[in-house]
């Protein structure tokens, strides 16, 4: 199970988007500039950068619930299951299938976690691009209205959620951990938010992201803990391990 976090997944379960709006804003396209503060312990059930389109291509940033509630679930507590969803069924899972069909998004990242057993102990690692630039996962989303209270949802409220989708791990992340999330390419962002696109050039983008251009380093331990989200989260590891 991941430190600090009760909402077990594969991959991805925690990840930091730090990147200023204006950078964030050049890399998306997005029209609207909302407030966008630096987050560095991004975990599930909290609200995530997320990247949508309109018919006409027109980019939006908003904010979805990080954990997948499908539309006929019963209760929100099905989303803390739902954080990622795996490239080779999510086309066809009764979970995922609609979502992946007409409601794909964008969500926005400088860095992920990931844990591995180290002289006994699991050591977290920080992953990214070299140069810590901001890119996207693959991500899903859906619409769902509570029918009764709970988990701090009122009846007759709409959350919009949105899961990661993975893959399996290219080469240098391999020996950290045997999958990784979709990382799309810029030159991908505009056919996967298209809603023309069909089943077959949709899953030809999820695919590991080519392993050069990325980096990993070990960070302390204040990441294991959802409740610390300052920069001391993305710190590399200073003493030697």
């Amino acid at each position: 199970m991941t430190p600090g976090c009760r909402y077990h997944r594969p991959m991805c379960g925690r990840f930091s988007i730090t990147t200023a709006p204006e950078a964030m804003r050049a890399l998306f396209d997005y029209e609207n500039l909302p407030n966008l503060e630096p987050r560095f312990n991004v975990a599930p059930t909290q609200m995530v950068a997320c990247i949508t389109a309109n018919d006409a291509g027109a980019r939006r940033l908003e904010f979805f619930r990080w954990g997948l509630i499908p539309s006929w679930a019963k209760d929100a507590s099905m989303g803390a299951r739902m954080i990622n969803a795996r490239a080779e069924t999510v086309a066809d899972k009764p979970s995922f299938r609609e979502a992946f069909a007409a409601r794909r998004c964008l969500v926005a990242a400088d860095g992920f976690y990931e844990w591995r057993m180290e002289e006994g102990r699991k050591q977290p690692f920080r992953i990214g691009m070299k140069g810590g630039g901001p890119f996207a996962f693959a991500g899903l989303w859906e619409e769902w209205t509570a029918t009764g209270d709970g988990a701090g949802i009122s009846e007759g409220e709409t959350v919009r959620s949105v899961t990661i989708v993975t893959t399996v791990a290219n080469d240098k992340l391999r020996p950290i951990h045997a999958r990784m999330p979709v990382i799309l390419p810029p030159e991908a962002y505009a056919p996967w938010l298209d809603a023309a696109n069909d089943r077959g050039g949709l899953l030809s983008l999820l695919r590991p992201y080519p392993a050069e251009p990325m980096a990993f380093y070990r960070v302390g331990t204040a990441v294991n803990n959802v409740r610390n989200d300052g920069p001391e989260c993305t710190a590399p590891l200073r003493h030697a391990v």
